[in-house]
């Protein structure tokens, strides 16, 4: 059984490396930080919202990351993230359809910081006509996995990443990249799976709240993207998710990169619990 598991994850990772020869490109730069340096990676959880109405001054001092329909709260602009990544192929295909994708490039570009944008390469020339005055870096979402000698060296070089099946997935490998060695986990819950039902008309029921109250045209896009998915579809999603930071975990550790959940009742079991103050 085991030369069998070394075979799969060996042809895994050798798939894996065509995919990145084909899709992937020139990542942006490696970073450096100075000694000390900490960020903060947002998640728009309803955890979140605690933190925010408790602890917003211990936010503003820290190094901040934020993700998704962020810029649409009020925080937004309380917060000042140096950082915002976005991933999903909605925020750059959605501005005609959804108000809310139109308000989020309205309110990311009225910001009057210095903030840096990462969207995935084949975005970049989409986002670049969106926010055409702003530091927009590329990233590449191909996802790697298998043998970790082949595919850590991937992820390294910036080329791919654990399979990124939510947001929170590529920002912990930016950050990664930025040269932070110490990356903290606020709002992501990830409890889906205690929102998870199937209706009497056997439709799947996926309920993601956020630290924001979510507006009906996003409830409704949401419910819509579910149709048509069964039960078993959305469980191996989550495992894949979930499997992601084990990964992500192995390959931090590699790389002296502490990574700690400060996410209260956060379904994550990867990395090690603590608080942000």
């Amino acid at each position: 059984m085991k030369a069998i598991a070394t075979l799969n994850n060996m042809a895994a990772a050798l798939a894996s490396t065509a995919k990145v020869m084909l899709l992937s490109r020139p990542p942006f730069k490696r970073r450096e930080q100075p000694d000390g340096s900490e960020l903060v990676i947002l998640g728009n959880g309803p955890s979140l919202r605690a933190l925010l109405d408790h602890q917003l001054s211990t936010l503003q001092s820290r190094r901040l990351l934020c993700v998704n329909f962020a810029a649409n709260a009020p925080e937004f602009v309380l917060l000042r993230p140096e950082y915002y990544v976005l991933a999903d192929p909605h925020f750059f295909n959605g501005m005609d359809s959804d108000p809310n994708v139109k308000r989020l490039w309205e309110n990311i570009g009225k910001g009057d910081w210095k903030m840096t944008l990462f969207v995935p390469h084949r975005f970049l020339k989409k986002a670049c006509t969106l926010l055409p005055t702003g530091n927009i870096q590329p990233f590449n979402l191909t996802p790697a996995e298998g043998s970790r000698p082949i595919v850590h060296p991937l992820y390294n070089a910036g080329l791919a990443m654990p399979r990124p099946r939510n947001v929170l997935i590529p920002s912990i490998m930016i950050g990664i990249r930025l040269g932070f060695k110490k990356i903290w986990l606020c709002g992501a819950d990830h409890t889906w799976s205690r929102t998870l039902s199937v209706d009497e008309e056997n439709r799947v029921i996926s309920v993601q709240p956020h630290f924001y109250k979510d507006s009906k045209t996003e409830q409704k896009r949401v419910n819509t993207e579910y149709e048509g998915y069964r039960l078993h579809d959305i469980l191996r999603s989550l495992y894949i998710a979930f499997r992601a930071y084990h990964d992500i975990a192995v390959f931090a550790r590699r790389k002296g990169v502490t990574i700690i959940n400060a996410t209260p009742g956060s379904m994550i079991d990867a990395f090690p619990r603590g608080s942000l103050d």
